[in-house]
């Protein structure tokens, strides 16, 4: 199962530059849909295409292994 570190990801930033990140914001920064970054942040293994990834690594100044983790299903 993939799951996602957005939220993780956005304090990070909102303490970073002192200022609060919202979807809101990342949305107008990226183009990325306010209800998709909040199904990215919400829905386990949620399908993010190559394109948003894309975008929200370079949003975030981070690679994909920072954005996501992959946890074995359990049998």
């Amino acid at each position: 199962m993939i799951i996602y570190h957005l939220k993780d990801l956005m304090l990070k930033k909102s303490i970073k530059i002192n200022k609060k990140i919202t979807y809101e914001i990342i949305s107008k920064e990226t183009g990325i849909s306010v209800v998709t970054l909040s199904r990215i942040a919400s829905k386990k293994g949620y399908k993010v295409s190559m394109n948003n990834m894309e975008k929200l690594c370079q949003y975030f100044e981070c690679t994909p292994d920072s954005l996501i983790s992959i946890i074995p299903d359990e049998q």
